[in-house]
C-alpha cells in the first residue's frame, strides 16, 4: 500500500472511531454531509441551544465530544494530522494558551471575529477568541465584613484578613490565571509575596469548588472568598431553601475598581490545526459572536458576553457596570507555568 493510501486509510479509521464515540449523542441517523466536529471542555446543558440554533440556521450538523480540556488536547496530539477536530473549546485562557503552545490550533484571520471580540480577549495572532467572560469576584459575609473594607485581590494578603480567606486549590486553572495576571501587574516577586500573604490568611486548607467557598462564607467558616461570578449567580437563581438562606447572608464586590480592574478570564475557542471541515468551523466560530449566541452564553450560564453591547442576564445587569483588567488573556495564559510554581513555593495547596 502506498504512503498516500496508508494516510487515507488511517484518516478513515480515525473518523470512524470519532463517529463511534459520538454514538450516544447522535443515536439514529448517519452523520450529515455538512458537519463540524467540536472538542469541547464546556459541560453546560444550555449550550445545546447554541448548536441547535447553528444547525437550524446553516444546515451544518455539530458533532461534539465533551471532556476535560487536557484530555481533549492529548487526544488531538495523539490523532495528529488525521484528527477530525475542527474546533477546540475551553473554559479559560490558560488551556487555550496551552493548546496554542502545543501547536494544536491554527491562526485565523476573520473580520467578523476581530470586529466583535476585543483585542484583550483574543490571541494576538488569531489562534483563539474569547466567547464569554468570567470575572473573579470577592464574596463576603455581610455580618462580618463591610464592602468598603475590600479594596482588591492584593488587599486579601493584608494580615487583617488572617484566618478569614477562603479559596479553592491552586491546582485549579482559575486561580492560576488570576495569579498569572498578578505576575503581569506586580512582577513574579510581587505576585509571590501576595500569594504568601494570602496563604497566611486562609481560614482552612483549600478544598471544594467555588460554590463550596460561597456556602462556607455563608456558614461562617470564613469571611471572604475568591470565586468566579457565575457560581454566585447560580445560587441566586436556585429555588432550594438552603441556597436562598445562604444568599441572604452574603454579598459580592468587584475587586480593584479604583485600580486596574477585576480579573477577567474567558471561555473561548480556536480553529483546530488540522480541521477537515475548516469552512464550517469558521462559520461556527463566527456564529458564536452573533447576538443570538452571545445572549445564550449570557443567560445560559450567567456569563458576561465577550461582545460589547450584548444582552446581559437580569442578575448580571442588576450588579451594574464594573472596571475590568484589560491585560491580554494570552499574557496570563503564558504566565501559567510560572504562576503554578510560585503558588507551590508559597504553600498554596
Amino acid at each position: 500500500m502506498t504512503d498516500l493510501a496508508n494516510r487515507l486509510s488511517r484518516r478513515a479509521l480515525l473518523r470512524a472511531a470519532f463517529a463511534l464515540s459520538l454514538a450516544p449523542l447522535l443515536a439514529g441517523p448517519a452523520l450529515a454531509a455538512e458537519e463540524v466536529n467540536v472538542y469541547s471542555a464546556r459541560h453546560y446543558d444550555t449550550d445545546e441551544a447554541l448548536y441547535a440554533h447553528f444547525t437550524k440556521a446553516t444546515g451544518i450538523r455539530v458533532n461534539r465530544i465533551e471532556a476535560d480540556a487536557d484530555k481533549l488536547m492529548e487526544r488531538m496530539r495523539t490523532e495528529g494530522v488525521n484528527s477530525p477536530a475542527d474546533v477546540f473549546v475551553a473554559v479559560d485562557a490558560g488551556r487555550l494558551w496551552r493548546a496554542q503552545a502545543a501547536g494544536l490550533l491554527q491562526p485565523l484571520k476573520s473580520p467578523v471575529l476581530e470586529a466583535a471580540v476585543p483585542a484583550n480577549l483574543r490571541a494576538p495572532d488569531g489562534e483563539w477568541f474569547g466567547l464569554s467572560k468570567r470575572v473573579r469576584i470577592i464574596v463576603y459575609n455581610k455580618a462580618k465584613v463591610r464592602p468598603e473594607e475590600i479594596k482588591g485581590y492584593e488587599n486579601l494578603a493584608d494580615p487583617k484578613w488572617k484566618g478569614r480567606v477562603l479559596v479553592r486549590s491552586s491546582t485549579h486553572i482559575y486561580n492560576q490565571s488570576l495569579t498569572g495576571a498578578l505576575i503581569a501587574a506586580l512582577g513574579e516577586t510581587g505576585a509571590e509575596s501576595w500569594a504568601r500573604g494570602l496563604v497566611a490568611n486562609f481560614a482552612r486548607s483549600p478544598r471544594g469548588g467555588d460554590t463550596d467557598q460561597i456556602r462556607a462564607v455563608a456558614a461562617g467558616e470564613g469571611d471572604v472568598a475568591l470565586v468566579n461570578h457565575y457560581y454566585l449567580a447560580h445560587l441566586i437563581r436556585s429555588a432550594k431553601p438552603e441556597d436562598k438562606a445562604a444568599v441572604e447572608k452574603i454579598d459580592m464586590v468587584f475587586p480593584d475598581q479604583s485600580g486596574r480592574g477585576a480579573h477577567v478570564n474567558i471561555s473561548g475557542a480556536g480553529l483546530a490545526r488540522h480541521a477537515p471541515n475548516r469552512a464550517n468551523a469558521i462559520k461556527l466560530l463566527e456564529y458564536f459572536v452573533s447576538p443570538e449566541a452571545q445572549a445564550i452564553f449570557a443567560e445560559g450560564n450567567a456569563e458576561y458576553p465577550a461582545v460589547k453591547g450584548a444582552r446581559l442576564s437580569p442578575i448580571l445587569a442588576g450588579w451594574g457596570e464594573f472596571r475590568e483588567d484589560t491585560v491580554n488573556a494570552a499574557v496570563f495564559g503564558r504566565n501559567n507555568e510560572a504562576a503554578l510554581k510560585l503558588m507551590d513555593r508559597a504553600g498554596w495547596k
